[in-house]
């Protein structure tokens, strides 16, 4: 998938801004790269708006910010998935329950398993 394009629409400054390396998208583990063209590609076929998305992800960074504890680290793409798994579940594109198992059969994996 050609990120060039997709970057165009994300934010480049402010709360629901990707992490950036000279310009750059980073991702710093395999999950997060799969997630944010997941999204991405359920955008493109026009399965959900944009700005909806975006209000999610800036409500789950919010949610993070007000209630965060000093010893949590920051993870962007974790905040990209929250918003992502209430999106699915707000488009009854996978229930709940589904949705649940699969978060926790795929966080059950051993370290160092990328797929």
């Amino acid at each position: 998938m050609d990120n060039k394009g997709s970057s165009q629409m994300l934010d480049q400054d402010g709360p629901a801004a990707p992490p950036r390396t000279n310009g750059e998208l980073v991702f710093e583990s395999p999950w997060e790269s799969r997630l944010f063209g997941l999204t991405m590609s359920l955008h493109e076929a026009g399965l959900f708006d944009w700005e909806e998305f975006r209000s999610l992800l800036i409500e789950a960074i919010g949610i993070w910010d007000a209630e965060r504890h000093p010893e949590e680290d920051w993870s962007y793409y974790e905040h990209w998935a929250a918003a992502f798994e209430k999106l699915l579940a707000k488009k009854n594109f996978c229930a709940s329950a589904e949705l649940d198992g699969r978060v926790a059969a795929f966080s059950s994996r051993p370290h160092g398993h990328d797929h």
